[in-house]
């Protein structure tokens, strides 16, 4: 009996050690999961910010605009909207983003590359949607969709992305340049008013106009903020002047080099039409001259470097800010921005799924 006992309780020891040895594992696993959770829960939490704190701030901006605006007049205005500009003034859009596609596809032609014109073009579609969820995330999107569907290493289409946004830069000053010294008077004057009351104007007290501003001002310290922590400060620098140099010889070994001259000019030009043929959609504004346009395309601009979905807050306030020097009232200022910057966020909207439903015949290399 006792060594009938004896084995017994052998065997059940055998038995619960034999148990243990396989749940160990799975214990250590969760001991990790445990340890890691707070990492986690840290990432989760970063990314929430991310695309939490723009979108509130955007909203904040617009309800300090637009809080005592009489919303019921939209619909008479939208009733009462040229269609004919209005539709080429999408045109012009959509012509932006498709020049956009082509350049970029000239921009990896030295790196080896021939990725399909459309499947660039498709990724420019892509990236400006997935700028109004998180901005600044469009880049990334692009090269992904590029990876995916051509084959392009991300790491080297990302780095042609650097030589666009340096030929963008140059554009944006040129244009500012020629802008301020046209309309050198109204800049002027937009510098010493912008944020006070003016004689017409409901639409901020000189408070808000600089809280709005101290806002955006530091959002935008907060963004680089981030982007510097990435990465050591030094070595972040001496990255940049690399890649501003890498990207400086891709341009000079590109073939058609002229070609990326002229479609760079395009996509400006059609961006600025864009903007500029709304005028000619209201009655209150199709009297502004095609100079008062170039200064209000080079304000929403700038305007949009602030971290909001699609500049949104930031441009409003620009746009009615400068359109009040040019007389245009208040509540016809603000219901221009309005109308504009929702009809153009639409589009970027609705050229987003259209390419994501485009992709969809196209063939996926990592599968």
């Amino acid at each position: 009996m006792l060594s009938l006992q004896h084995k017994a309780a052998s065997g059940y020891a055998i038995q619960t050690i034999g148990m243990r040895c396989r749940v160990a594992p799975n214990d250590a696993k969760v001991n990790k999961s445990i340890k890691n959770s707070p990492k986690v829960v840290k990432k989760i939490f970063g990314k929430t910010l991310k695309t939490v704190l723009p979108l509130m701030l955007g909203v904040l901006i617009l309800y300090m605009i637009y809080a005592d605006f009489d919303f019921s007049r939209l619909w008479n205005d939208l009733s009462h909207m040229d269609l004919t500009w209005f539709v080429l003034s999408i045109l012009f859009g959509i012509m932006s983003h498709v020049l956009r596609g082509w350049r970029w596809k000239l921009t990896l032609a030295p790196l080896g590359y021939a990725p399909s014109g459309k499947v660039c073009v498709y990724s420019v579609f892509i990236a400006y949607a997935a700028n109004l969820v998180v901005p600044r995330i469009g880049e990334v999107s692009r090269c992904v969709v590029l990876e995916q569907y051509e084959r392009v290493h991300f790491a080297q289409s990302l780095g042609t992305l650097v030589t666009e946004r340096l030929i963008d830069t140059v554009m944006v000053v040129l244009i500012t340049v020629a802008a301020v010294t046209l309309q050198w008077p109204v800049f002027c004057s937009y510098l010493n008013q912008v944020g006070f009351v003016t004689a017409d104007s409901g639409m901020l007290a000189s408070m808000g106009g600089w809280l709005i501003i101290l806002l955006s001002v530091l959002a935008f310290i907060v963004m680089l903020f981030f982007v510097v922590r990435k990465m050591n400060f030094w070595k972040k620098i001496r990255s940049f002047i690399a890649q501003f140099a890498e990207g400086l010889l891709s341009l000079k070994k590109m073939d058609n080099g002229w070609l990326f001259a002229v479609e760079t000019i395009g996509i400006w030009f059609c961006y600025f039409m864009q903007f500029y043929l709304c005028f000619f959609c209201f009655p209150f504004s199709s009297g502004l001259s095609v100079f008062a346009g170039l200064l209000l395309f080079v304000a929403g601009s700038i305007a949009v470097v602030v971290p909001t979905p699609n500049g949104a807050g930031p441009w409003h306030f620009a746009i009615i800010s400068i359109m009040l020097l040019y007389g245009v009232s208040s509540t016809d200022a603000e219901a221009f921005a309005l109308i504009v910057h929702s009809t153009q966020t639409l589009l970027v909207a609705l050229l987003g799924i259209y390419a994501l439903l485009m992709l969809q015949f196209e063939k996926r290399f990592d599968k």
